[in-house]
């Protein structure tokens, strides 16, 4: 793990190069500066974990990273590419089958089945065999015989099975994870990380984390935290022993 203050990493064509981001909104008449002046490039095969406390912008962070939102001022480039110069549909297609996402609340759609839910990244690729992928994901993440549960009849744990196995049906490049055990017991919460850290292994996926969670970020090849809109680079167990 790095001990450098410095939160940026110097590499080749990395997958997410980020310059001068800032972030701001409009609070009570006057504007609020979530992320300041924030630079951080992730490298092709990197795991990074992104703690900070609640309210922190973590999750406005994934959002810039992944395109979902656009930074105030600053450069923001995902696999090589400017997203300044994308609108919202170019920058969904720059997504398509190579970003996955995992979500605290798992945001399954409640009337579709497991395996429906599975399928609908598949259906903006032009991948073949689509319901047989489905199928094969969600008998990796142990849920081969719940393929036609709605999200309602299945646990927190596999709900959030469910959005695993969605976020890695298209093979992504790319994963990005925002609090995945924040709304699981500590146990189920274990194994969920477990088979994430495992699948992203075996997938060679490159894995952006945001989480509050030292235990978590620990399985991480590099940890940032972001306070006060900065990030900066830090080694978790360093810092406990330290307490």
């Amino acid at each position: 793990m790095s001990d450098s203050s410095d939160a940026t990493v110097t590499q080749a064509a990395p997958l997410i190069s980020a310059e001068h981001l800032t972030k701001r909104v409009v609070s009570g008449g006057g504007a609020l500066a979530i992320l300041h002046e924030l630079s951080l490039c992730v490298a092709a095969g990197e795991s990074v974990a992104i703690l900070g406390k609640s309210g922190s912008g973590k999750s406005t962070l994934l959002g810039l990273l992944a395109g979902l939102d656009t930074p105030t001022e600053g450069e923001l480039s995902l696999f090589g590419q400017p997203l300044s110069q994308l609108d919202e549909d170019a920058r969904a297609a720059l997504r398509a089958g190579r970003v996955g996402f995992v979500f605290q609340n798992f945001q399954l759609l409640p009337t579709l089945s497991a395996l429906e839910n599975v399928l609908l990244p598949l259906e903006l690729t032009p991948h073949q065999n689509r319901s047989a992928a489905a199928r094969q994901w969600l008998e990796r993440v142990g849920l081969g015989a719940r393929t036609s549960h709605l999200p309602k009849q299945l646990s927190g744990g596999e709900q959030q099975r469910v959005a695993l196995a969605r976020a890695f049906v298209t093979e992504p490049e790319l994963m990005f994870a925002d609090e995945p055990t924040g709304n699981l017991d500590p146990e189920t919460g274990a194994e969920v990380i477990e088979l994430l850290f495992t699948l992203n292994r075996e997938a060679g996926t490159t894995l952006v984390l945001v989480t509050h969670d030292y235990a978590l970020a620990r399985r991480c090849s590099r940890c940032l935290r972001l306070a006060d809109g900065h990030l900066e680079a830090f080694d978790p167990d360093a810092e406990q022993e330290a307490r």
